[in-house]
């Protein structure tokens, strides 16, 4: 079962110092970024310069480093799903040293009129997939442990958000209806596919997350509305979000 996964009481067999030697200090705060135009738009816009490389037998997936208002700020384009999107996320750290992430994507609405025109800062989210497993004893959610000193941010910031529960899943294509209905039961706003992993992970190895997300599609039991999905995925407004959260944090 998965919910047996959870060991701590023998050593891991695979260490990262295998493939990268000894862990390093660069930089602080990294950016976890899912979408390639607005990785390329930082490429385009800042200077910036390679600092490490997580290899791949698909190919190496670079760490850049810009600054941005006097901070120093990293940034990699990551996997999607909780199990790549938390490994690269260690991965990261053990290159860079960086021990504060901001981690912000796009997710799907299950309540339109909660999350209509604002950013959802989650603050636990149901653990729907596997990888946190790995990093967390078992239980249906986990907690978000920054969002309060997130929420904090964008007030200060005056950016329109609202708090709440999310779900993880490791399939879209299994968001069936009577799940959704569940979810929405419970209490969450929003689905997407990297948060209970990346949490956990970052509680294990003792790392700072700091996640928020732009709803997209919206889940409802009388259909799918995906209209507004490839804007949420590439909105430069979320990265600039995540940006002066870097400066301020």
């Amino acid at each position: 079962m998965i919910t047996d996964c959870y060991d701590v009481k023998t050593e891991p067999i695979v260490n990262l110092r295998d493939f990268y030697g000894k862990p390093k200090h660069i930089v602080d705060i990294c950016l976890i970024i899912f979408s390639k135009d607005i990785h390329n738009y930082l490429l385009d816009t800042y200077e910036c310069e390679k600092i490490g490389a997580l290899s791949t037998c698909g190919g190496d997936i670079i760490i850049y480093k810009m600054n941005y208002k006097g901070r120093d700020v990293a940034f990699y384009l990551t996997g999607i799903g909780s199990a790549l999107a938390s490994s690269m996320c260690y991965e990261t750290h053990w290159l860079i040293g960086a021990t504060k992430f901001i981690m912000f994507g796009s997710c799907g609405s299950l309540d339109r009129e909660k999350t209509e025109g604002r950013f959802i800062i989650p603050t636990e989210s149901y653990r729907g997939e596997g990888a946190s497993y790995y990093y967390a004893e078992p239980a249906d959610y986990i907690e978000i442990k920054n969002s309060r000193k997130l929420s904090a941010i964008f007030e200060k910031l005056n950016i329109p958000y609202v708090s709440g529960k999310v779900w993880t899943t490791d399939s879209m294509l299994r968001e069936t209806v009577g799940l959704v209905e569940k979810r929405r039961a419970e209490g969450c706003i929003a689905v997407e596919m990297e948060l209970a992993g990346v949490q956990a992970l970052c509680d294990f190895y003792g790392l700072e997350l700091y996640d928020f997300l732009e709803a997209g599609d919206v889940l409802e039991s009388s259909g799918y509305d995906v209209e507004g999905l490839h804007d949420a995925n590439h909105d430069l407004g979320k990265l600039y979000i995540a940006l002066n959260t870097a400066a301020l944090l």
